[in-house]
């Protein structure tokens, strides 16, 4: 290397360095490998691209069925008049004329001096989306209608049903063996007939192509065959509202319940969090056998104390995580059950979880897990929200038909937001339940506070819920068939002591729970006494308590703690009493968690390859017992090193070195570029932004530059070419490694084009 060289300044040499082949930059990295600083780069026009592209997808995921419609008219028409637009869309006038100034108050379309148009870009962007016709723009000079129709009379019948083939297949054709210069007259074949008639336009690349004027007059003189503005109307039925009323604040009370009875449940004996994140199968299924619900309830439960930050992942005792109750939890059981309510809608409303998937298997196969990190989507909320808006439009009185109402809620949706994915039905239909089993739906209806809830007006719902909420009771009814009746929603105190004690066995207008020998034995696993057992049921109990109840519990007593069951790592047994209780009391042996159980046995805490060479400092001589009682005296075992299989051949050496170069270069290539495109302040990137961007890089098979978050919550930068979007995971190449993978969608943060060219491998 010479001295030039060596002596440049660090940006000017980095600058040079970037300039060179990869080859040349190879052979320098072996001798210095220091030399590759990235340099600033200005991307703000490519980002204000990228940012304008991202502006239509947002604003196209917004529209109706109808206003595509109108706009794919626009597109088709080009620059044209409004009343033109009005006659070529098959729905009523004034409709038509609603949706076109709603497209330009979005500047998806505008007034250019020589007539309406749509927004450059715009026609990229739609596609071949649910609500588009399918058509292409109109010719630059086209035929009027009428010679239009001309033409289609003077077809044969097997010419106009090939096209109206091509025009219900996407407008596209091959010409195959037929002639592309040819008269009407001399015209052999049902293709050379359109040729001709210029019905069928072919193109260079040996297609032929429907014009839209066309495929316009083929349907009528409009865009579509079937009209655009008839909304799928939602299935209903007529029920009292004071029913809906009814149901709704019974589903309320018993989902605030339920989630209080969980956590306190895991705030003792909170389950471990699995390696890959989430809720074991097993601790699933104990909720819902605890809570007396199916398992998709249960999840649901889960979920919805985790929506409303009321539960956690922590450490527990032994140092593992676990799911735990949050600090939010006590302060939250202190509010009166209508706030807690509106604390658990709060979240559900505005949570990206999906717990609708819980129990069905992702596209690798693998079962989904209830809290599982990727157990979401940014299109759960808008989901949500948008299901609520439907059903605040039924008047009181009216809630969705037995069976058929909510498939007829997702038809509605899916024309008010007819680009979203196939997802987004799902997550529909999944709302329709949720809302149901959280009290904000009852009997197939919005409530009052349901309404509340669609209108954003948390507070004024959980007052208006307060009012329809039942009344608790503070009693309960003994029966000598060792069940308690519950005449009502017992106090929250109450409910919690008497789950210690007894098991539900039915719900309905009236809870009964039973008593047995293991629901008695947990409330003693609890620290309860026989006394304060007695004490309690007397005191809750508007009837005299059953003799066969005291006598299950005063039979409980006697047995409760017979059998004692502790923790010891090693045993110490000899025929010296004298010996063992010196050695017990020696205060040199306290670490060792020595406890005498009987003359000659003693139990330690500490295990016995730690044990063994203390005693032996402390002055005895133990042997190690074997199951069977006699005396084992072994040698230790022999410790070998493994003989190496000669030395590692020189060229295979060269070769790990010259791949650790390669690696090298490819990771600079890759910093470069995202140190390119880094602007000085970078935003977080919405869901539906980072999708639209990623979208966009697939479609122009471009390279981009995404914020990632991964499982340790550690945030990088990564150049990657974003292959496909399916599932909510993005495959791409990642540059600074050179494979092919996949990224979580929800965990990207930021998008934005790479505007340094791609890294060299």
């Amino acid at each position: 290397m010479s001295s030039p060289m060596r002596e440049a300044p660090a940006r000017t040499l980095a600058e040079q360095l970037r300039r060179w082949p990869d080859e040349r930059l190879v052979a320098l990295l072996r001798d210095r490998p220091d030399l590759a600083t990235p340099a600033p780069h200005d991307s703000s026009q490519l980002a204000s691209r990228a940012a304008t592209r991202s502006s239509i997808h947002r604003a196209l995921d917004g529209l109706t069925h109808l206003e595509l419609s109108v706009l794919d008219a626009l597109l088709v028409a080009g620059q044209t008049t409004s009343e033109q637009v009005i006659s070529l869309v098959r729905a009523d006038p004034g409709t038509v004329s609603g949706a076109l100034d709603r497209l330009l108050g979005l500047a998806l379309a505008w007034e250019a001096p020589g007539g309406l148009r749509a927004l450059s870009g715009v026609g990229e962007a739609l596609g071949t989306h649910a609500g588009t016709s399918g058509l292409r723009p109109f010719s630059a000079d086209p035929a009027d209608a009428a010679a239009i129709s001309q033409r289609l009379d003077a077809l044969s019948p097997g010419a106009r049903a090939l096209l109206e083939h091509v025009d219900a297949h996407g407008g596209e054709g091959t010409t195959g063996s037929a002639r592309r210069t040819v008269s009407p007259a001399d015209a052999s074949t049902p293709v050379e007939e359109l040729i001709a008639h210029r019905l069928l336009i072919p193109r260079d690349t040996g297609t032929l192509v429907l014009p839209g004027e066309v495929g316009v007059v083929l349907r009528g003189g409009r865009t579509t065959v079937e009209p655009v503005d008839a909304v799928p109307e939602v299935a209903t039925t007529s029920r009292e509202p004071a029913l809906v009323e009814r149901a709704a604040a019974g589903a309320a009370f018993d989902a605030v319940r339920r989630v209080e009875l969980l956590l306190d449940r895991w705030g003792v004996a909170p389950p471990g969090v699995l390696r890959s994140g989430g809720l074991a199968v097993r601790d699933l299924k104990a909720v819902a056998r605890d809570l007396h619900v199916d398992e998709s309830q249960a999840a649901f439960l889960v979920e919805l104390a985790a929506g409303a930050e009321l539960l956690a992942e922590s450490p527990g005792t032994e140092g593992e995580l676990a799911w735990v109750p949050t600090d939010e939890f006590d302060a939250w059981t202190a509010r009166p059950t209508a706030e807690r309510w509106a604390a658990l809608v709060s979240g559900w409303l505005t949570s990206s979880r999906v717990p609708s998937l819980v129990g069905g298997r992702d596209q690798a196969g693998r079962s989904w897990n209830a809290l599982a990190p990727d157990l979401a989507s940014g299109l759960a909320e808008p989901a949500r929200r948008l299901t609520l808006a439907i059903l605040a439009e039924l008047a009181p009185g009216e809630t969705l038909a037995t069976g058929t109402g909510t498939p007829s809620v997702v038809a509605h949706a899916r024309w008010l937001r007819p680009r979203r994915p196939a997802v987004h039905d799902d997550l529909v239909a999944a709302t329709v339940e949720e809302a149901a089993a959280l009290g904000v739906t009852g009997a197939g209806g919005l409530s009052r506070a349901g309404r509340l809830v669609a209108e954003g007006e948390m507070g004024e719902a959980a007052r208006a819920i307060a009012e329809e909420l039942p009344r608790p009771v503070d009693h309960v009814l003994l029966q000598a068939d060792l069940t308690a009746v519950a005449p009502g929603p017992l106090e929250a105190e109450l409910a919690r002591q008497l789950h210690f004690l007894a098991d539900v066995e039915s719900r309905g207008g009236a809870t009964v729970y039973r008593f047995t020998q293991d629901s008695v034995r947990r409330a003693f696993d609890a620290g309860w006494a026989a006394v304060q057992v007695h004490d309690f049921v007397a005191s809750v109990s508007r009837t005299p308590v059953p003799q066969p109840l005291t006598y299950l519990v005063d039979d409980v007593a006697r047995t409760f703690g017979n059998i004692r069951v502790g923790h010891a790592e090693a045993f110490l047994r000899a025929d010296d009493e004298a010996a063992l209780a010196a050695l017990v009391h020696d205060p040199r042996a306290a670490s060792l968690g020595l406890r005498l159980l009987a003359p000659t046995v003693v139990v330690s805490t500490a295990p016995l390859d730690v044990l063994l060479p203390r005693l032996r400092e402390l002055g005895t001589a133990p042997v190690v017992e074997a199951p069977d009682g006699t005396v084992r005296v072994a040698r230790p075992d022999l410790k070998r090193a493994r003989r190496r299989r000669g030395r590692q051949a020189a060229g295979a050496l060269e070769a790990r070195k010259e791949a650790q170069v390669h690696a090298v270069v490819t990771a600079i290539r890759a910093g470069d570029v995202a140190s390119a495109t880094r602007p000085a302040l970078v935003e977080a990137t919405t869901p539906t932004g980072a999708l639209s961007a990623l979208r966009e890089a697939i479609e122009a098979g471009g390279t981009v530059v995404i914020g990632y978050v991964d499982n340790h919550g550690t945030s990088s930068e990564r150049v990657v070419d974003p292959l496909r979007l399916d599932g909510g995971r993005l495959t791409a190449r990642d540059h600074r490694a050179d494979i092919t993978r996949e990224f979580t969608v929800h965990r990207i943060t930021t998008v934005r084009p790479a505007t340094g060219g791609t890294p060299a491998g």
